[in-house]
């Protein structure tokens, strides 16, 4: 079986390969610009991991691969639109190295573009891949579509919470995973445990980001802490701590919510008290663990030798950033 740098590299190569250099410039450019950005490339090695779990090798599903990873790549060029994002990966993004038409416009490609790469499968299992991606697809904007609701909401709950992100972050994951197993003709059960494994991966990959976004520290983390904090968005931290919150603690979260043009530091500590008074940073914890050990049983499920299966369970181990 290939390792999981083998299968990054793969992964490079292959979108370098299918690097676009067509006309008009002003089109493919951007496309070109936001692919070259990096990442981790986590959804296409994904499925080139699944495949490999069955088949030895995986050129087959380079194509379908990278056509997620360009889809990926498509959802944060309309993301920083959306959201009026400056930088994306320490580089300006597109809407501000370019302006908004041009975002939308080479985003709307790019999702085309997608679909081209990952119908580039044989024919046997286009139908069974293309239904998967569309499924997926529609979900991840019904995800959007509720995070940008619960902006204006006060009364968003934690499994509402936890729907949204299961749309707008696990759904691709869990879909990467069972593309890869599709097209390597693994049982229809596997292909289902291995969906569930990268879905419930995914809602603690989510979990564990709310998390640090607060509790993590700036040098590992990569973002300054606090974010979330200042924006009042609508995470499982917030969620809880309002519905927790009672008395003077519930009047100073709201104080601090309500409050324009607060100061950074005095905001992010007085809620991040708050957050800890009232226990929530083991609630995260507590369920960021049920995740993962709903995870590990999904994967447990998976009827191949426990060694074979030893590199997705690394995997999962690195995004939790977990050591047992």
């Amino acid at each position: 079986m290939y390792s999981t740098k083998e299968l990054l590299e793969k992964v490079n190569q292959a979108l370098e390969a299918n690097n676009i250099s067509k006309q008009p410039e002003g089109l493919y450019q951007p496309i070109t610009y936001v692919l070259s950005l990096g990442g981790k490339r986590i959804r296409p090695v994904m499925t080139l991991m699944a495949y490999n779990l069955y088949k030895d090798d995986v050129t087959p599903a380079l194509l379908p691969a990278i056509g997620l990873e360009t889809y990926h790549n498509f959802t944060l060029l309309h993301d920083d639109l959306m959201d009026r994002a400056d930088v994306r990966r320490g580089k300006p993004t597109v809407h501000k190295k370019w302006n908004d038409n041009t975002a939308i416009l080479s985003g709307d490609n790019m999702l085309i573009m997608a679909m081209q790469r990952i119908s580039q499968c044989d024919a046997a299992h286009l139908p069974a891949v293309v239904a998967l991606f569309t499924k997926t697809a529609i979900e991840i904007d019904e995800g959007q579509q509720y995070d940008m609701d619960f902006e204006n909401r006060d009364d968003v709950t934690e499994n509402e919470y936890l729907e949204m992100i299961r749309l707008k972050t696990s759904v691709l994951l869990a879909c990467a995973l069972k593309m890869g197993a599709i097209l390597a003709d693994a049982p229809e059960s596997d292909a289902e445990a291995l969906y569930e494994f990268g879905e419930k991966i995914g809602l603690a990959f989510q979990l564990q980001d709310d998390y640090l976004d607060v509790y993590g520290d700036f040098e590992t983390f990569g973002k300054q802490i606090g974010g979330d904090i200042m924006c009042n968005k609508k995470t499982y931290m917030l969620i809880n701590a309002q519905l927790m919150a009672q008395g003077e603690q519930s009047d100073e979260l709201r104080y601090w919510i309500a409050k324009e043009n607060a100061d950074r530091d005095q905001k992010v500590k007085a809620v991040t008290r708050i957050y800890t008074e009232l226990g929530i940073p083991e609630l995260a914890q507590q369920r960021i663990n049920e995740y993962f050990s709903e995870a590990m049983n999904c994967l447990d499920k998976v009827q191949l030798p426990q060694e074979r299966k030893e590199m997705l369970h690394e995997l999962a181990m690195k995004l939790l950033k977990r050591k047992s």
